[in-house]
């Protein structure tokens, strides 16, 4: 049974870190004018009221979005995140936090496509309200898991393929892994972003060295944690690995990570990865 909810942590540091790095990659890619194809595998709602009960119970965002909402010395990639984060609340108050496919949807152009598949109803639901006018969205109540299989190689030939669970499923890391080999077996060019969070450094040392084992040539690993793992309960810090990353998105994440370490961890207490595992 599905019981995760993100609006009870949106914009926490997790979802500062994955969607900085989501909104360069979409940047970059939309600097050719050839189509693009954005997959998101668990979309989630689309937005968050920070304002709400659930929202409020855990105050997660105080220590991510909120605060970093009015840095003035933010790296330009970082910088140009908060100004769509700004963009979403449309006012100098944070009361709102969007999703990934919000983003999506504000940096693709009228030539892209965006595939979004949610399976929880609760947050179909608003999702598919939010976007029911935009005719390039297409969203989908369905396992993004197997659903996406489907989806590849897309038509545009041009993809980011976002694979973001709560790995609250029983072997929901080997599910992941599972689905990522399968996608790049029939669309190797594409670009493919998975986040994980970190709970114990065993487990996630595990997860990247299977995905080393996938054959896969070009990977990129980056990590942030904020606290000691002892400091704080559950997820301490969270990663992404990125398959077919941009030539210029170790540049830029080499500035960013380090800033977000910095402003978001807990007593000086965070660090950080951005590695490339193999080149092409």
């Amino acid at each position: 049974m599905l019981s995760y909810r993100h609006a009870f942590h949106a914009g926490n540091f997790a979802d500062v870190m994955k969607h900085v790095v989501v909104t360069t990659l979409l940047r970059y890619m939309t600097q050719k004018d050839a189509p693009v194809c954005y997959i998101d595998t668990h979309a989630g709602a689309g937005g968050y009221d920070l304002q709400a009960d659930h929202a409020r119970k855990t105050s997660e965002s105080d220590t991510g979005i909120g605060r970093i909402w009015d840095a003035s010395d933010a790296p330009e990639v970082v910088a140009a995140y908060l100004d769509l984060v700004r963009r979403f609340n449309a006012t100098d108050t944070l009361a709102k936090y969007p999703g990934s496919p919000w983003f999506a949807a504000e940096l693709l152009r009228q030539q892209d496509r965006l595939v979004l598949c949610e399976l929880h109803g609760s947050d179909f639901v608003p999702l598919q309200k939010l976007f029911k006018k935009d005719r390039r969205v297409h969203c989908y109540p369905d396992n993004g898991y197997q659903f996406s299989i489907g989806l590849v190689p897309p038509i545009e030939r041009r993809g980011l393929i976002l694979i973001d669970p709560s790995y609250e499923l029983r072997n929901e890391y080997g599910t992941a892994l599972a689905t990522i080999k399968n996608l790049h077996r029939r669309f190797a060019t594409g670009t493919y972003a998975l986040w994980y969070p970190i709970l114990d450094e065993r487990r996630t040392a595990t997860l990247k060295r299977e995905v080393g084992q996938l054959g896969i040539r070009n990977v990129m690993n980056i990590d942030l944690t904020v606290a000691d793992r002892h400091a704080l309960p559950g997820m301490y810090g969270c990663g992404m690995l990125i398959i077919n990353p941009p030539w210029t998105l170790h540049t830029d994440m080499e500035v960013a990570i380090p800033y977000l370490a910095a402003k978001l961890s807990h007593n000086g207490k965070g660090a950080f990865h951005v590695e490339r595992w193999a080149e092409e």
